[in-house]
């Protein structure tokens, strides 16, 4: 699975290739070199604490409450232990990414995301009015419902190929399926990897907040369907104003074909496709009616997951290997998520936290909370650069948001927009998003030309998200 960003993401060829290419640091040398400053930190920044109350069964910070304690620094070997602490810390976090992970890989394995993805593409491939935002709605449910990044790269020389026959290029084909499934992720509001997490350490109800994700990703998706629409129109107007206009991928080339690799639509398929709608239909109830949460959420993803593997003929030998290697796509964020709550650790320890968050709190307390709230998402953009995994993000910087929120007023659950929107929207231009060059490998498309494509649109996703903080943030929105 993916995160990051598009939610919990894999480190893919392309993606690690580009990374050397820029000589950007390991996600995991970054959050280490955090974990170490953090405790140096811990000798040089005095101890405090503020006061907490239990409020619906979350502590909240009580303002104007903050008090100097004894300094507490953190021994050097105790740097290094807090890593082992952080993972066991965030156990419930980690193992419920692994088996949501593991279910959706033995999902895969059935071959009925893929069947049933393909049928219906090849069905209203001829169709030209409905072929460009039918594809791309599809993709973005499949992205606010499981996060789907890196599992779409399948589909991009399918999209080529239907893109081509009518008279569009290779940006048009990737685009449907690449800024399809970035819209759903950006609007998130099922998203286990990147929403469920940070919802989960705000402690704020878990996928709270769905009908206003649900407003602000339909104006997400209609951005992108108006933006990829008006190019392809364009460009099947006048051909030599493809971006890709002289390289292989513009109108008429042939160098494409759809892969013959997809597995047929059969029944067994289709039955696994009910099965895991069910299964989301299922977890949405129990969320919503019977306080689920992690740990109900990932047994109910394993019953799904056991069911398919069956009723797709994985067999039980088969069933467990592909969901161990679904566990295995999703390792780096899942992991990440433990290594990134060292720091958290070290800071209750060294009881810094609130003394940092006091002196952030201070130099930003006269700004308006929507000035605020702004700030906390542009600040997720960019680190997003740097930690391409949602969860992991999530895991780094939601403890220092949610306490700075409380002191301010601003409600958590708009600390999570900020985070969701910061993470995701950037996935589709930063080189380091590993989904993204895949997408670009597998379609032939120079990086640089890409950007050329896109940033018009991320500009217009990062206004939206701004005025959906700010209203979020002058409406409180909980619910």
């Amino acid at each position: 699975m993916t995160a990051r960003k598009q939610r919990v993401t894999t480190d893919t060829g392309a993606g690690r290739t580009m990374r050397r290419r820029l000589a950007i640091p390991h996600t995991y040398a970054i959050i280490l070199s955090i974990v170490v400053l953090v405790g140096l930190m811990t000798y040089l920044i005095p101890s405090g604490e503020f006061e907490r109350v239990d409020v619906d069964g979350r502590l909240m910070v009580i303002p104007d409450t903050f008090a100097q304690v004894a300094k507490t620094p953190i021994a050097p070997f105790d740097i290094v232990t807090a890593i082992p602490r952080g993972m066991q810390s965030a156990a419930q976090i980690v193992f419920y990414i692994f088996l949501v992970g593991g279910a959706f890989g033995v999902i895969r394995a059935t071959g009925a995301i893929d069947a049933g993805i393909n049928r219906l593409v090849r069905k209203i491939g001829t169709n030209d009015r409905f072929l460009i935002p039918l594809v791309m709605v599809l993709f973005s449910v499949l992205g606010f419902t499981t996060g789907m990044a890196e599992e779409c790269i399948i589909f991009v020389p399918i999209g080529i190929g239907i893109a081509l026959s009518l008279g569009y290029d290779a940006i048009v084909g990737t685009a449907m399926v690449a800024i399809g499934a970035a819209s759903g992720f950006i609007g998130g509001m099922m998203n286990p990897f990147t929403v469920g997490v940070a919802q989960g350490i705000a402690e704020v109800p878990l996928f709270s907040g769905f009908a206003f994700r649900t407003v602000v990703y339909v104006f997400v998706i209609s951005a992108a369907i108006f933006y990829v629409m008006r190019y392809a129109a364009k460009i099947r107007k006048n051909p030599e104003a493809s971006i890709l206009h002289g390289r292989i991928g513009e109108v008429g080339s042939t160098a494409y074909a759809v892969s013959e690799t997809i597995p047929d639509f059969t029944r067994r398929r289709g039955v696994v496709l009910l099965l895991l709608a069910a299964g989301i239909a299922v977890n949405m109830w129990g969320v919503f009616n019977w306080g689920w949460f992690l740990d109900e959420l990932a047994a109910s993803f394993f019953v799904v997951a056991m069911l398919s593997g069956m009723i797709g003929g994985l067999g039980v030998n088969g069933t467990f290997s592909n969901l161990v290697d679904g566990m295995r796509s999703v390792a780096f964020g899942a992991l990440v998520v433990g290594f990134a709550r060292a720091i958290l650790i070290l800071m209750q320890d060294g009881v810094i936290l609130d003394t940092i968050v006091n002196a952030i709190s201070g130099l930003i307390s006269g700004w308006p909370p929507e000035l605020t709230v702004l700030g906390m998402f542009f600040f997720q953009a960019i680190l997003n650069f740097f930690i391409p995994s949602g969860s992991g993000m999530a895991a780094t910087t939601m403890p220092l948001m949610v306490p700075l929120a409380d002191l301010l007023g601003i409600d958590r659950q708009v600390a999570v927009l900020a985070f969701q929107y910061g993470d995701a929207i950037t996935n589709s231009i930063i080189p380091t998003s590993g989904a993204l060059m895949g997408y670009l490998a597998v379609a032939r498309i120079p990086y640089e030309l890409w950007v050329k494509f896109i940033w018009k649109l991320i500009v217009a996703w990062l206004l939206i998200a701004s005025v959906a903080l700010v209203i979020g943030t002058a409406f409180a929105v909980t619910g």
